[in-house]
């Protein structure tokens, strides 16, 4: 699975520092291709011309290298990788990727960076275990980076604790499934409608509610990532996803993103149905903006097309669809009643009686129903790993 991919190893100044060299060339040894970023004080515990030797190119630690008058493009550097390994990532350097902070070639290539990064910390015990330290790789985590637990075992302070740097092997193995697993979609078409609908009531004033769009965003991003091909359908909203394999349709009424969906749903292998489309709209628009005078105004709503139901009356037996729920109340029932009338194979619920989870948080609680009657609870996440729990249980039925 390696055979050449692209790793990129950015080593951090720890005593761990001199697993780097086994880690070096066991990549090598896979045939993947290796270039090395060391920040100076990396240095201190093994040298550039030891990590030059395995990796059989230069070692990168200054932007410019005065000995041969060469500039080193970070830009370059972070859009050549298929995957980032930040092995021994010292509490440092964790704390300013964290915090965008970007004072050296290793943490400018890190913001510049494509691919995933992967991050193994390495410090001794109270250092990993301090608060400042465990909200720094949440939010590393939370940023989509992936952090590889510390191992328990005996420290260079010869304290015995969490906090030694994972295994070359380990790193290796970590790598292998990360590229195995990037291509499990790959060949799908996945549709995703995503956002609000704004049905309007004149030209400044609209009907609509309070999605960001940001579970439709992480759930594009996921599924492109392992290779699937997206089609994005969204309404307004103020970040859109961002990968060369997402084509993005804006719409702006949910008749819009009815039609859009429709149009692309016969060529389409796997649907999310993630907007949070508007039920009704107004009867008609009015041209001109309503001016107050003084009197009540009613406004005459008829329904909305519901289509994910109307989708599900075209669905064939190759194809997959997956619907959302937000509920108040009966969560349960009515999540499963909606599965079951809207001829979803999978039903994503979250109650919006849960703290941090629904419109426009980052976070969400979830549960997750299937036609088969299977139920998956899962815990309050960051909206990105939520996808990835989402994803990870479609490629699993996928697969059986």
């Amino acid at each position: 699975m390696l055979a050449g991919k692209k790793i990129l190893l950015a080593v951090c100044g720890s005593i761990a520092a001199y697993k780097t060299a086994f880690f070096v060339r066991l990549l090598v040894k896979a045939q993947a291709d290796v270039k090395v970023i060391m920040t100076k004080s990396a240095t201190d515990f093994i040298t550039p011309l030891t990590l030059s030797t395995l990796s059989k190119k230069p070692v990168y630690v200054d932007f410019f290298d005065r000995s041969s008058g060469k500039w080193t493009s970070h830009v370059e550097l972070g859009l050549w990788a298929d995957a980032m390994v930040v092995a021994p990532a010292s509490a440092n350097t964790i704390a300013k990727m964290s915090m965008g902070i970007c004072d050296n070639l290793l943490l400018a290539t890190y913001l510049s960076a494509r691919c995933p990064v992967f991050v193994s910390p390495a410090m001794d015990l109270d250092m990993y275990r301090h608060p400042a330290t465990q909200g720094n790789l949440e939010q590393l985590k939370k940023n989509g980076n992936f952090v590889i637990d510390a191992k328990e075992g005996e420290l260079a302070s010869g304290l015995d604790g969490a906090g030694r740097m994972a295994e070359p092997e380990e790193l290796v193995a970590i790598l292998e499934n990360s590229f195995m697993s990037e291509a499990s979609l790959k060949g799908k078409s996945v549709m995703i409608t995503s956002g609000p609908t704004h049905e309007l009531i004149d030209p400044v004033r609209f009907i609509g509610n309070h999605s960001s769009g940001k579970m439709g965003k992480a759930l594009a991003e996921v599924c492109a990532g392992l290779g699937a091909q997206v089609h994005f359908i969204s309404g307004p909203v103020n970040e859109l996803p961002q990968h060369s394999n997402i084509e993005i349709t804006r719409v702006s009424s949910a008749d819009e993103m009815f039609a859009a969906a429709k149009n692309q749903y016969k060529k389409t292998d796997i649907a999310f149905f993630s907007a949070a489309v508007s039920d009704y709209r107004p009867k008609s628009a009015a041209k001109e903006k309503h001016k107050r005078n003084g009197k009540p105004v009613s406004i005459d709503l008829v329904e909305n097309p519901d289509i994910a139901f109307e989708l599900g009356k075209l669905k064939s037996s190759g194809q997959i669809n997956i619907g959302f729920a937000l509920e108040t109340e009966n969560e349960t029932a009515n999540a499963i009643s909606k599965m079951n009338r809207k001829n979803f194979d999978m039903i994503v619920l979250n109650s919006l009686k849960d703290e941090n989870a629904g419109f426009a948080h980052d976070t969400n609680k979830i549960t997750i129903f299937d036609s088969s009657n299977n139920q998956y609870p899962f815990e309050l996440k960051d909206k990105r790993e939520v996808a990835k729990d989402i994803v990870d249980l479609l490629i699993k039925k996928l697969n059986a």
